[in-house]
């Protein structure tokens, strides 16, 4: 029903100079999720530490509704740490409705090793977590900090303040005049459309 693709935890890029740069003033963003213009739960995102060197915390929580009958209930947790504004470590845990997944991922000299419960990913130097709010991450691979796997996807820059991914995701995200991540509208499975707002 929803494309887990789109319900991801944030992270920073790969540089200290560009990772203080989208960095929220707040050391919070905090995003209402709708789903074909109905609220459908929140994103919060807090930064922790050195701007170059932070814990992001991630708390998503959506549930759908049929009437008043809830026939979708999503949660996902993540905890991604950063040294000298690279990524070094991730955390996740998440409920998709009943179904369980936790991911781990750390940085080693020779790139980024991914464990889920199906196994081991060995990731290129460049991976790292797929997120929304900086789009420095777009210039690198990227893999899904819910399901662990490398993601197969192109971004590309639209406009002064918006970035286009497609392929196994088709999302838009777009940022304010200081780059810090305002918004995001993407398209699920099931054609029904999913938006971010700032608030």
């Amino acid at each position: 029903m929803i494309d887990r693709r789109l319900l991801l935890a944030g992270g920073l890029a790969a540089l200290p100079g560009l990772a203080r740069a989208a960095a929220p003033a707040s050391r919070r963003l905090t995003f209402t999720v709708l789903r074909n213009g109905a609220r459908i739960g929140e994103h919060l995102m807090s930064f922790s530490g050195d701007p170059a060197s932070p814990t992001v915390t991630t708390e998503v929580r959506m549930t759908v509704k049929l009437g008043p009958v809830p026939v979708f209930r999503y949660r996902h947790h993540a905890v991604e740490r950063w040294s000298g504004g690279r990524f070094a470590g991730l955390e996740t845990t998440t409920d998709s409705n009943g179904k369980a997944e936790r991911v781990s991922a750390r940085r080693t000299e020779g790139g980024v090793v991914i464990e889920t419960a199906k196994g081991r990913i060995n990731g290129p130097a460049g991976a790292r977590p797929f997120t929304h709010w900086n789009p420095e991450v777009f210039s690198g691979p990227l893999f899904n900090p819910q399901e662990g796997k490398l993601l197969k996807v192109t971004a590309r820059k639209v406009g002064p303040r918006q970035w286009a991914v497609r392929g196994e995701a088709e999302i838009d995200d777009f940022y304010d005049e200081a780059g810090v991540w305002s918004a995001l509208k993407g398209k699920l499975q099931d054609g029904s459309i999913l938006e971010y707002r700032r608030v």
